[in-house]
């Protein structure tokens, strides 16, 4: 069967089978003088796993808790590194081994105590123990120091150009909290944020409050970073798994803000009470595959589930309109530094005949394929859907498992239980930030390549050469599979008209927003 012969009517018939860049961060125009107090309520796509930052690398347990932690670092509206907790960008030695980070001082966490270099150093050391992206630095930090009460030092063994947008980012996060507190399943969520932690009720809400005490930078708001003003006296974050429950909340105007809206519901939201929020391009999903253990640890099997795929079926059928999707194999689109015209060799084939062959040839018995997806993004399930009909073309048999996102969240941390999961990212500012790149995250790619061309990017010197090695990395994907991308698209939200100060970001936040009298 050639799939490939009619877009639109195969797709249906495949479904009916299956039983069924970033861009600027532009400071917002301001209708209104900005108003402090009120309360507003957030819709999300569902329960966070967790409140600890460090252990997680969900964009959803990021919103969240960049309100009540911080990083010593993170990005302003052009997506350049800025401090937030440092008093200053590090200062590199020549040889590009030592950072020195001058810390804020006058800085008190939300239990009243006051930061010092102690705090972040326990911190630091948790993150290179606990989090992804702290364990992938580790093995190039050869020393953590606190040399005075507001300085902290890192030596490395190899010289590392991401290490501080590691420092940056808000999920596997470098976040600080009192030294007192730090343990390794934490009970108390304490941090320096502009909003504290009051109350979570399981399923039902995460509420914060403003922290008073809380030290906000000089000058304006700028991005993530410069000023973080409190307007807001409390914000509800309301955990609304099902996609066309938050449609609906969202045309009702039940919150004052909707995360992660399918496309398709476009045109509710303009004659609903809701304003729509697009972000694009937002990002790319992506299908991961387990290289550590079952089927997908065998390369040639990866290597035919590519071929097998044919992503501009698997983008239609999740987001229906070209206006929020593009067919793109490259890990990057255009305009960035990072982007590569390397992927079409391999990207959007649904080749069934040379996947069979492959996985033929790699005497394959059980060609069994577990795919774990969640059904809160909602385009991750249409995705899934239609990939394992062409799977199953290829002479694949598919066992779907469809979990909530928090359980999805835990369950792919076990490669006994899973073969592939869908995810997404938006498009970061630096690529060592994507997870795929670490031995610690789901899927565990781990193969000399690599390490060789992951080694040679990172300790690349200039940005010209770190551009040229990024594009052997590219290559290394698209050989070893270690996930595949689906495509570019576009992110959507709602918002009240009332709530002013918002901007549409990947990783929405609320300081800097109020709520304009009606």
């Amino acid at each position: 069967m050639n799939f490939r012969t009619s877009r639109r009517g195969g797709l249906k018939s495949l479904l009916a089978a299956g039983a069924i860049g970033l861009t600027a961060l532009s400071t917002p125009a301001l209708c209104a003088t900005p108003v402090k107090g009120g309360t507003i309520s957030v819709a999300t796509i569902g329960e966070p796993p967790t409140l600890d930052p460090m252990t997680s690398t969900a964009d959803l347990v990021g919103i969240l808790t960049q309100h009540f932690f911080e990083t010593l670092y993170t990005f302003d509206a052009k997506w350049n590194l800025t401090p937030l907790l440092a008093d200053k960008m590090p200062e590199v030695s020549a040889d590009g081994l030592v950072y020195t980070i001058p810390l804020r001082q006058g800085i008190t966490f939300h239990d009243g105590s006051k930061m010092d270099s102690s705090d972040v150093l326990a911190s630091l050391k948790r993150w290179t123990e606990t989090a992804t992206r702290g364990k992938m630095a580790a093995k190039i930090i050869a020393n953590l120091e606190a040399p005075d009460a507001n300085t902290i030092r890192i030596t490395l063994k190899q010289p590392y150009a991401p290490l501080t947008a590691l420092l940056a980012m808000n999920n596997s996060a470098a976040v600080v909290m009192p030294k007192g507190k730090i343990a390794p399943a934490l009970t108390e969520f304490v941090g320096t944020g502009p909003y504290q932690l009051k109350a979570r009720v399981p399923d039902q809400y995460v509420q914060l409050v403003r922290f008073d005490g809380y030290k906000q930078r000089d000058g304006e708001p700028n991005g993530y970073g410069g000023a973080r003003k409190q307007y807001l006296d409390e914000i509800r974050f309301v955990p609304v798994s099902n996609a066309n429950t938050r449609v609906e909340s969202a045309v009702a105007g039940q919150f004052d803000y909707v995360d992660s809206l399918p496309v398709e519901s476009l045109p509710k939201l303009k004659n609903g009470r809701s304003d729509p929020v697009m972000l694009k391009p937002f990002g790319w999903p992506r299908l991961v595959l387990n290289t550590k253990q079952g089927i997908m640890s065998n390369q040639a099997v990866r290597q035919a589930v590519q071929l097998a795929l044919n992503e501009e079926d698997m983008l239609f059928a999740a987001f229906g309109d070209k206006n929020f999707y593009k067919l793109n194999g490259d890990l990057y689109p255009e305009g960035y530094p990072w982007a590569t015209s390397l992927g079409g060799k391999v990207y959007n084939k649904a080749d069934a005949a040379a996947a069979k062959k492959l996985v033929d040839g790699a005497n394959v018995q059980d060609r069994k394929i577990r795919i774990l997806t969640s059904q809160q993004y909602e385009f991750h399930y249409k995705m899934a859907l239609v990939a394992a009909e062409y799977l199953k073309a290829a002479g694949f048999t598919v066992d779907m498992q469809v979990v909530d996102w928090a359980t999805l969240t835990q369950r792919r941390q076990d490669p006994a239980v899973w073969d592939i999961f869908i995810t997404h990212s938006p498009f970061l500012p630096e690529p060592a930030l994507i997870d795929f790149p670490s031995k610690d995250a789901p899927g565990w790619w781990d193969t000399p390549r690599r390490n060789q061309v992951l080694d040679a990017f990172n300790q690349a010197g200039s940005q010209e050469e770190r551009v040229k090695r990024w594009a052997d990395v590219q290559q290394a994907v698209y050989d070893e599979v270690p996930f595949i991308k689906v495509g570019d698209f576009n992110a959507q939200a709602a918002k009240s008209p009332s709530l002013q100060g918002t901007q549409a970001v990947p990783w929405p936040y609320f300081w800097n927003a109020w709520k304009a009298p009606k």
